[in-house]
């Protein structure tokens, strides 16, 4: 794991342009998110960056890579609760809560970059259309939550793992990560089925049966929907849960 200092806005682009995609940012608003300072490290696959029980004093924004926030039950079986893309800060919560209750671990070699929760604390206080815009994601982590509780308990795995899939090519899609819908995706079937609930050889058949089916295509770590329209009819799959400003067409 590599550590490194870095500037205040040197980190932020990212985590800005995210923040634009579900709330409208000021100047002013821009030049307060560019000066919180970052310190970035980089961390291999299923590394943990934070685990259950831990007190951190820090939050962190996903840089490059995808996390995932995760439970393990007591015979040591993981439950994936959510995947994370770049720009997301997955522990915002973290700056009330003293006790984390989930572990978050990269699901690809990952970049992260910490903010000091003192720090973020006194931003909040000092500009409450900060603290309104970190409300706002956390909001949204939340109602991304309620959809993974609905797939996983009440979709057939067919449809739950159409819907992971629109999902997270929309999440992906809309800070820049896919082009010509085609996302670089270099997971395992056993952390798809930790997220969809599923055993890796269901998972498997599933994902042949969406392949035999015309809606996606996989090449190694890639990743394409070939037809988007009947894989989000297929994942029963509608936006409104990412509160998205505007989705872009795909």
């Amino acid at each position: 794991m590599s550590i490194s200092s870095v500037l205040p806005g040197s980190s932020s682009d990212l985590i800005i342009r995210k923040l634009q995609i579900i709330s409208d940012l000021t100047q002013a608003d821009i030049a307060i998110l560019e000066s919180i300072a970052v310190q970035e490290r980089d961390y291999r696959t299923g590394e943990d960056i934070v685990r259950e029980g831990d007190r951190p004093s820090h939050s962190f924004a996903v840089l490059d890579g995808l996390v995932a926030s995760a439970k393990i039950t007591g015979e040591g079986k993981r439950q994936i609760t959510s995947i994370f893309v770049p720009g997301d800060i997955p522990d915002l919560h973290g700056i009330h809560l003293s006790v984390m209750d989930c572990t978050f671990a990269p699901l690809t070699p990952a970049r992260v970059g910490f903010m000091r929760h003192h720090a973020l604390r006194a931003i909040c206080a000092k500009h409450p259309s900060i603290a309104n815009l970190f409300w706002r994601s956390t909001l949204i982590d939340a109602a991304i939550y309620r959809e993974w509780v609905t797939n996983v308990g009440r979709r057939d795995a067919y449809v739950r793992m159409a819907h992971l899939l629109c999902e997270l090519i929309v999440r992906l899609h809309a800070v820049g990560q896919i082009q010509d819908h085609v996302a670089e995706f270099p997971v395992s079937q056993a952390v798809l089925g930790d997220a969809v609930g599923l055993s890796t050889v269901h998972v498997n058949r599933v994902l042949q049966e969406l392949r035999r089916d015309g809606l996606i295509s996989t090449s190694g770590s890639r990743l394409k929907a070939l037809d988007w329209k009947g894989l989000v009819r297929a994942g029963d799959f509608y936006t409104t849960y990412l509160h998205q400003k505007n989705v872009m067409s795909l």
